[in-house]
């Protein structure tokens, strides 16, 4: 089946924003990256599959492919193992045999598999500049700024920081070093649970609407109980009052993908396709998480869909290239699958991990040629791996 005849299948429609590129040359920091710099092979080669099996083959045990649940067909034939970043970074820590780490996800993941592997393997990204515009979202200075204006509201010292997986190294270092924990979306409920056992108050980095639909569906605190931090505005756009009265600080964050969801999009699919059971990923806004019938991680969206009974009709809240693949496997089990919305919702970074890339990446590889490696410095990934090792040991 061809995109096009997918896409069609899901009722969707392709928007100029479907495949948006990130700029070239930014901070290296960011999970924008650089652009590639390598000559790729052209999309058009009819010996891509061919060339990339061979390369892996050439490599053998050597390397390691990981492929996240977003990443095109095309690109997750070859992995090893999929999942979602945190699975597939604790899938690499136990493969110590493999020299390379080839990871087909975004910059964030490929930090985290640097931090939890051995110091000898290298963890390669087949594009620098496959990003995570969620996570460009909190930038270490801006991060440290907020803590100096909840210090100067007198409230720091009571503030538990709690940040998503879906953040940078140096997001993830901070945490640890001011005695947070890292959460996914599958247990972020535990994270906060014990955050507010630590602490009075929580400081949740970056999606808003993750942390806001925790704690209020999940905590039982109210709307009311959260207080919206931008770093773009001075004091994040609060009071020293506002700040102290709030059960949790959440920072002005989203996901580029998940956020494009609305009630408009949950109304329509429920005309379009009646008795459809509508699922979403907790990304997702308070609305739309509202007026879903289930919401889960994407581990918990797979495994429901799997669960289902034949002849069920499902929405998906979710990126495309997932709920294609999703609707292609569960087809002749007669699930009916469609996507949320009408307009293509691919992840634009994630979609940088293309087949050329991942050819390139392992033919480079292949003749010795060592590239694209992400590294962390040592003090980040210390205080970034002390972050994951509470979430590893939350209750």
């Amino acid at each position: 089946m061809t995109t096009a005849q997918a896409r069609q299948d899901l009722a969707v429609q392709p928007t100029p924003l479907a495949l948006l590129l990130l700029g070239r040359e930014a901070d290296t920091r960011s999970e924008r990256g650089v652009e590639c710099p390598g000559d790729l092979p052209s999309p058009s080669d009819p010996d891509l599959v061919a060339r990339a099996r061979a390369a892996k083959e050439k490599l053998g045990e050597k390397v390691f492919v990981l492929g996240h649940h977003y990443q095109r067909d095309e690109v997750i034939q070859f992995a090893d193992v999929t999942g979602d970043s945190f699975k597939l970074a604790r899938d690499a820590a136990a493969r110590p045999g493999a020299e390379y780490i080839v990871f087909c996800g975004v910059h964030f993941m490929a930090e985290s598999a640097d931090i939890l592997t051995g110091d000898e393997q290298k963890v390669v990204l087949p594009d620098l500049a496959a990003g995570c515009s969620m996570a460009d979202m909190a930038t270490a200075e801006q991060v440290a700024e907020c803590w100096d204006v909840l210090t100067d509201a007198s409230i720091a010292e009571r503030v538990v920081p709690v940040s998503y997986m879906n953040s940078s190294a140096d997001i993830k270092a901070f945490t640890g070093k001011h005695g947070g924990t890292i959460c996914t979306s599958s247990n972020a409920e535990r994270a906060l649970n014990w955050a507010f056992e630590q602490g009075e108050q929580v400081l949740f980095l970056p999606d808003q609407h993750l942390g806001r639909n925790t704690a209020v569906r999940d905590l039982g605190l109210s709307l009311e109980d959260c207080v919206l931090y931008n770093p773009h505005k001075p004091n994040g756009g609060l009071t020293a009052e506002e700040l102290r009265n709030a059960k949790m600080i959440l920072w002005r964050g989203h996901c580029s993908v998940h956020g494009r969801f609305s009630l408009d999009s949950v109304n329509d699919v429920r005309e379009r396709v009646p008795g459809v059971n509508v699922l979403v990923h907790p990304e997702c806004k308070h609305e739309v998480v509202s007026a879903a019938d289930y919401v889960g991680s994407t581990e918990y969206i797979i495994k429901m869909l799997e669960e289902a009974p034949s002849g069920s009709k499902w929405a998906i809240g979710t990126e495309l290239n997932l709920v294609q693949r999703l609707a292609n496997r569960f087809a002749a089990d007669d699930k009916e699958i469609v996507f949320l919305d009408k307009t293509v919702c691919f992840c634009s970074t994630m979609n940088r991990i293309d087949l050329p890339h991942l050819v390139w990446t392992l033919e480079s590889l292949a003749e010795g040629k060592e590239i694209n490696r992400i590294q962390v410095e040592k003090e980040t990934a210390d205080f970034a791996q002390l972050a994951l090792e509470r979430m590893l040991a939350l209750p």
